[in-house]
């Protein structure tokens, strides 16, 4: 239960965030729980127990469906940063039952095997093209020509978000995101609670055009839900729209540049890949264990647990760290080793229980689209330079991949 003088794990160490995965092996050898006072949160890095923990029901994402913050022993969030709040409180993601149940059971209708199945020429078209063109160009930046416009176009298509739109929904997204990092500062709260604003009103926007002209899509859809045990009210609407579009590319996005440079730079593997496209399936799930997008997620403790002996009270944080999880040498044997052929692969990416990631099946498509046409088109893909890693830790990806096509 040492403190975190003497620990590797240092979040706003850039040493630390280019490659964190030899602190988590320092970590799991510390024990299965380590107190770190930095963020007053228990870290929890080994696979069995962010596994179990992930769909123990006294642990959640929120403590309000249960607990006033005086008695949960908290303050209530600062009223500067209100916007933000609300947008993200009303989300699936941060409700517990029965709210999540009631939200996740309507949303789930637009991501069922057939509505991914239905998506797939559209997502394989539009992967074809984005390629095409950076071939065409001779390269560029992965990010910003494959890895972001794909995911962001797919949600935006579902959602019935107009393509004249589209541009202003990453740069959103990413503000807003700023806020799941660990400690996060004013100004980013300030970036976050602005475009919660300017995203909401959007979107409050564009539902009261719904209403008045509906459409193929899932915001009319949500509108249309006549079931009361499902009906949505227009702040879940709004929410639960910024929620899939945010989780709807940001994995996917850092997935694709994640992944892409691992195999750069491990070739043998690349080339592995290139003579046998069957390794597609199993190589994605592989860059997703091997460098996790999403390197930490959080858990309130709303009665009291144990963890090898240590009693975690109600009212303290749990932060299961994924990307440790995924490289836990209990589960996978050789972690630290790229290995796209490998078969038995329980990697927590997508996170599990009741907040597993209701569009997993829709990443998997859209790295799978993404991955074929690279390999099809652009077979003498190469890096241009060395990229540069995102400040971030919680959420984990490049500013950019520059490539070559010779």
């Amino acid at each position: 239960m040492s403190g975190p003088a003497d620990l590797a794990f240092d979040p706003w160490d850039p040493a630390f965030v280019a490659d964190p995965y030899p602190a988590y092996a320092e970590l799991r050898a510390r024990g299965r729980v380590v107190r770190y006072e930095p963020t007053d949160q228990w870290l929890v890095p080994h696979h069995a127990d962010v596994s179990a923990l992930l769909r123990d029901r006294r642990l959640g994402r929120t403590y309000q469906h249960r607990f006033s913050h005086e008695e949960f022993g908290k303050s209530a969030p600062p009223a500067a940063h209100e916007p933000f709040r609300t947008l993200n409180d009303h989300g699936m993601l941060d409700l517990e039952p029965p709210d999540h149940t009631r939200i996740r059971r309507l949303v789930s209708k637009a991501f069922t095997p057939r509505t991914v199945e239905r998506l797939k020429p559209y997502v394989r078209g539009l992967a074809d093209e984005l390629v095409a063109g950076l071939v065409r160009d001779g390269g560029g930046d992965l990010l910003t020509d494959v890895a972001e416009p794909l995911p962001v176009a797919v949600i935006a298509e579902m959602l019935g978000i107009p393509e004249a739109d589209r541009g202003q929904l990453r740069p959103w997204s990413a503000a807003i995101c700023g806020m799941y990092e660990l400690n996060p500062s004013e100004d980013t709260a300030a970036r976050a609670v602005r475009a919660s604003v300017e995203f909401s009103e959007y979107l409050r926007e564009l539902i009261a055009e719904r209403r008045r002209r509906p459409g193929d899509d899932l915001i009319s859809g949500l509108i249309a839900a006549h079931d009361e045990d499902d009906r949505l009210t227009e702040q879940e609407m709004i929410s639960t729209a910024v929620l899939l579009l945010n989780a709807g590319h940001e994995a996917t996005v850092n997935a694709t540049v994640n992944g892409w440079w691992a195999l750069f730079r491990n070739p043998a593997q690349l080339a592995a890949l290139r003579a046998d496209h069957s390794l597609i399936p199993t190589a994605i799930e592989e860059l997703m264990r091997y460098d996790t997008p999403l390197q930490l997620f959080e858990r309130w403790v709303l009665d009291d647990i144990e963890i090898d002996g240590t009693v975690i009270p109600r009212g303290a944080e749990i932060a299961m760290l994924f990307g440790s999880a995924n490289h836990d040498p209990a589960v996978f044997p050789d972690p630290t080793r790229l290995d796209l052929a490998r078969a038995d692969n329980p990697h927590i990416s997508f996170s599990a229980g009741i907040h597993y990631c209701i569009g997993a099946p829709l990443a998997r498509l859209e790295l799978t689209a993404s991955m074929t046409a690279l390999l099809n088109q652009a077979p003498t893909l190469t890096p241009a330079k060395a990229p540069t890693r995102k400040p971030n830790f919680v959420i984990r990806g490049l500013e950019g991949l520059s490539v070559e096509v010779r």
